[in-house]
């Protein structure tokens, strides 16, 4: 593909994606134009002195669904960039950031502070600060399972991943079968399942700048991915530091994604789905892979989110609901194709 072709779609990305997040700032239970969205916008940026919008027009607007929707663009942005820079490390398209067991680790420390009142002394910021502790604890001690003789072994990492998530999950349904409190068992299983209903100024702050931290770190890193999907071998005799590369990515995804799924909950399988479509459309150069995965993600979650909003409404549905039953026939249809690897199959 050109580098025309190449700017005409991300052009085009870019035109969908401000477009679907309008959209997804229409959607509620009270009505709102596009008129009052840009006039409530251009009052708060300063840019015009009055608005015509009602008080709680703006509030409805500036304070809850602006936040909602950034954050939603920026948690598909982040997991898919985390996706994207995972599969590049086991070289395995198949893959996703939660195989390392952050979510899992979050859960625990998510369930802990609903139903055990953990970390009560950080008072609103209790339930994000332990997610975050327990999605980091868990993805070291993957790393550290995975590390023999001062290298880290790929399919060991897969497989401490999936035995650490495998403890993790145990722990958290057998805090959740002891626990008597059926409102805290409920908070805890809607959590489990995402959701971006807690989406404030203050709390997206945070998943905002560290997406912009990492995915710059991964975008002038794009030489050293695509030098890993030819192998540990020919990435060493082009002067990568595999060991060390392998490590680093591995520390920035699970700070990412960490951050992600301790303020919105776990949402599955856009790490898998979205890197994937995007190497169907653009070929699996990382300096295109990681900036296309970063829009594409963004524009799934901020629909995924309209859906989970309107489907069962005046009631919210999990977004993971929605990711899971588009996640699980993609991953089926990736499985039946036999060729999941960067490779020619196994």
């Amino acid at each position: 593909m050109t580098n025309k072709r190449f700017s005409l779609l991300a052009v085009l990305f870019c035109i969908v994606l401000v477009v679907s997040m309008i959209a997804a700032i229409l959607v509620g239970s009270v009505g709102i134009t596009p008129f009052l969205i840009v006039d409530v916008l251009l009052y708060k940026f300063g840019l015009i002195s009055d608005v015509t919008a009602t008080k709680a027009q703006q509030i409805i607007i500036w304070e809850i669904r602006v936040p909602r929707v950034l954050l939603a663009a920026f948690v598909g942005a982040a997991l898919a960039i985390s996706g994207a820079a995972i599969q590049a490390l086991v070289k395995n398209s198949i893959a996703d950031p939660y195989i390392l067991g952050v979510s899992s680790g979050a859960s625990v420390g998510a369930t802990a502070v609903i139903l055990l009142g953990a970390f009560s002394i950080l008072g609103v910021y209790a339930l994000s600060f332990a997610a975050f502790l327990g999605a980091i604890l868990a993805v070291s001690l993957v790393f550290l399972l995975a590390r023999v003789a001062g290298r880290t072994s790929v399919i060991r990492l897969l497989l401490a991943g999936l035995a650490v998530s495998m403890i993790l999950s145990a722990i958290t349904n057998f805090m959740l079968m002891m626990s008597k409190e059926q409102g805290g068992i409920q908070a805890v299983m809607h959590w489990m399942l995402g959701s971006l209903a807690g989406a404030k100024w203050s709390n997206i702050g945070v998943p905002i700048i560290v997406c912009i931290v990492v995915f710059i770190l991964l975008f002038f890193s794009y030489r050293q991915l695509n030098a890993l999907l030819l192998g540990e071998e020919t990435a060493t005799t082009m002067g990568v530091n595999v060991e060390h590369f392998r490590i680093f990515v591995i520390i920035i995804v699970s700070l990412l994604t960490g951050v992600v799924v301790a303020v919105c909950g776990s949402i599955g399988f856009v790490g898998l789905i979205v890197p994937h479509i995007v190497r169907m459309l653009v070929g699996s150069n990382y300096k295109v892979v990681l900036p296309f995965s970063a829009i594409l993600g963004a524009i799934f979650i901020v629909w995924a989110d309209m859906g989970a909003r309107v489907a069962i409404a005046p009631e919210e549905m999990p977004i993971g609901i929605l990711t899971a039953l588009c996640g699980g026939p993609f991953f089926i249809w990736m499985l039946r194709r036999q060729r999941y690897t960067f490779g020619e199959g196994d």
